[in-house]
């Protein structure tokens, strides 16, 4: 966020900044549970409750039953079903309960990793209460999908990465992100920055290191799934990189302005999990998602390699790539906004609080459909929504864009 002057803020001032925004954030995800954010909800929980059942009853993921998710999401299902064992797809009490504690926890502790980002890049006390404060309160934009989805899980994985790469903790930070992407995949966008962050400062040698505890992370936790059921594994593995073009993407956005405004055909499907576009016209514009989206992110890795090697540059270089793959990619679920929350408020000056105003933006416009008309917007292609959806999708691309820009320009002295 922006800060007004280059004077770090005591380490007293980021602990109270601290307490401040975890109790906001539990203000936060206590509103969730009334009024209006109640209505219509879209949950989950009933498929984490139905893995965490089979793994208390003894059923082994991936060989007894198919799973979705890779092996690392596995603790925040089977906690809460060895909690409360439930008997049919209704979520009990218990379940929820537990699972969504586990999520406040996480939640928690991605700010307490966005703080301990903010002291190693010696941020002032202006920008630390307003990165901090804003983490705190996006989730009443986004609303109720933060209850009933893990992804605060890998959320806080990643935070804890930066903040461990940042300090200096290096290895430590490649372990985690390992860890990410045994959880939800997505942190594997973070490795060549991270990478590349060594090799400048640190040299090959330690680069070579670190790519080897994060593959040795990923390897240990597969690696028995693995073998019980190398075909369960690669299923789970294949049914998220086949996904089709998802109905909240942006080529699904563009699909549904060119149909209202040009009365171009689209065809709804219901696979995967989610709501897609289907035909022709819908798979091409999934492969030129893929296509447009490994370029993006390569432009950024490399622009990232081929300047200095700053904390600052590399936690700009990582919002970026998330920012990136969220924006092009052809999914573009409501509960990967979460993955941006602890990340892009980390990024400083002018740039940052022009990119936190579009990650308010795209976080309440999701919410203007997500949960309460979803289903107007995907099944229906209802034309006030499918307009609003495509603005979403737009914020998020010139967020991205603005992220990832400011990687072309020189640093400032003050940069470390």
């Amino acid at each position: 966020m922006a800060a007004l002057s280059h004077a770090p803020t005591s380490d007293r001032s980021i602990v109270a900044a601290t307490f401040v925004a975890i109790a906001l954030f539990v203000g936060s995800w206590t509103l969730l549970h009334v009024g209006f954010y109640t209505h219509k909800q879209i949950l989950d929980t009933p498929v984490y409750q139905r893995y965490g059942n089979l793994i208390a009853d003894g059923k082994v993921p991936y060989r007894d039953f198919a799973v979705e998710y890779p092996p690392g999401a596995l603790p925040v299902f089977a906690l809460p079903g060895l909690a409360e064992p439930g008997h049919d797809q209704h979520v009990s009490a218990g379940f929820r309960r537990t699972f969504q504690t586990l999520m406040w926890i996480c939640g928690a502790l991605a700010i307490g990793a966005m703080a301990l980002v903010l002291r190693a890049l010696r941020r002032p006390a202006l920008g630390v209460w307003a990165a901090l404060s804003f983490a705190a309160l996006a989730p009443l934009l986004l609303g109720s999908v933060l209850l009933s989805r893990f992804d605060l899980w890998p959320a806080a994985i990643v935070a804890g990465a930066l903040a461990a790469l940042v300090s200096g903790r290096v290895r430590t930070g490649h372990v985690l992100l390992g860890l990410g992407v045994t959880a939800k995949l997505y942190p594997a966008v973070l490795l060549p920055v991270g990478l590349a962050f060594v090799w400048r400062g640190r040299g090959r040698r330690e680069a070579v290191v670190c790519a080897g505890l994060a593959a040795a992370v990923i390897l240990a936790i597969f690696l028995p799934f693995g073998i019980l059921s190398p075909g369960g594994v690669w299923d789970s593995l294949r049914t998220q990189l086949d996904r089709p073009l998802q109905v909240e993407s942006l080529g699904s956005a563009l699909l549904l302005a060119a149909h209202h405004a040009f009365a171009v055909r689209v065809t709804a499907e219901t696979s995967h999990g989610s709501q897609n576009l289907a035909g022709s016209g819908a798979h091409t514009f999934a492969t030129a998602s893929v296509v447009v989206q490994a370029l993006v992110l390569l432009w950024i890795w490399t622009s990232f390699a081929r300047g200095s090697a700053t904390r600052e540059r590399f936690v700009c270089a990582s919002a970026a790539s998330l920012c990136a793959f969220v924006a092009f990619g052809k999914v573009l679920s409501p509960q990967f906004l979460i993955w941006l929350i602890p990340v892009v408020p980390l990024v400083r000056g002018l740039r940052g609080l022009t990119a936190g105003v579009l990650l308010t933006l795209a976080l309440g416009l999701t919410q203007v459909w997500f949960p309460f008309r979803y289903f107007r917007l995907a099944v229906d292609f209802e034309p006030g929504l499918s307009w609003l959806l495509l603005a979403r999708d737009l914020a998020l691309v010139a967020l991205a864009s603005v992220v990832a820009v400011s990687l072309r320009r020189r640093e400032s002295p003050h940069s470390s």
